[in-house]
């Protein structure tokens, strides 16, 4: 079976795409590429492009998995959660280049990029787990209130609410929107220009602005996974 991630490095940028042919949902299998492809941009020092499918970014974590509970539903919630702190804390610049719908762990993935561009289009971003009856996860809390307009946070975690690609910038989803035929080349130059600053104060500057949003992130984990192993 093909790997769902495509590596391809250019221009010092690495462009990781999601492709599982569907909606992108958020397995083990694909994890487990996704922090394989970045492992790879660490080693190349190259600034990363993470993107999807024409039309779906990630419709968020697989439910089948999550449905069937037990050790499996745990181990994938938890490399999801470690995957958007990974992300929020990277090492070189992480542009998100949103092609499609995002929902659930696919929007907090979007909140972890350094620079989050959209394609103009029909779709929707949305944390939709009180919608579909999950409460939400202190991880979700916390990668939303660190990126999210404050009125936009309490609209997104509590009332689950949808947003087209326009809407999401003044939410905080999005920084910018671009048509979809530009969207691949936009997100490369955005790239290329983060790039080009100082690597190490680029790092250093984001861990410092960043380092409140990184101690609540990782303290929700942890009571996320304390949470979940009260379950199994």
């Amino acid at each position: 079976m093909s790997s769902p991630v495509t590596y391809r490095l250019d221009d010092s940028v690495a462009t990781v795409t999601m492709d599982d042919g569907k909606l992108n949902v958020l397995s083990l299998e694909m994890f487990t590429a996704l922090n394989g492809a970045l492992d790879r941009a660490a080693e190349d020092e190259a600034a990363v492009v993470l993107t999807g499918r024409p039309g779906a970014f990630s419709a968020g974590f697989d439910l089948r998995t999550l449905m069937a509970g037990g050790t499996s539903a745990y181990e994938l919630i938890l490399t999801g959660f470690r995957l958007g702190e990974r992300l929020l804390g990277f090492p070189t610049p992480v542009v998100l280049a949103c092609t499609g719908h995002a929902r659930a762990m696919g929007v907090f993935l979007l909140l972890a990029g350094d620079y989050r561009l959209g394609a103009v289009g029909d779709y929707k971003l949305q944390a939709n787990e009180v919608a579909i009856g999950i409460t939400m996860p202190f991880f979700g809390v916390e990668i939303c209130r660190q990126r999210l307009a404050p009125a936009h946070f309490h609209r997104t975690v509590i009332n689950s609410e949808a947003y087209a690609p326009d809407d999401a910038v003044t939410a905080g989803f999005l920084d910018r929107i671009v048509p979809a035929a530009d969207l691949a080349a936009a997100a490369h130059e955005t790239a290329v220009a983060l790039g080009a600053l100082n690597r190490h104060t680029h790092t250093a500057t984001k861990l410092r602005a960043r380092a409140p949003a990184l101690h609540a992130v990782r303290e929700a984990i942890e009571a996320d996974d304390a949470a979940l192993r009260a379950l199994l």
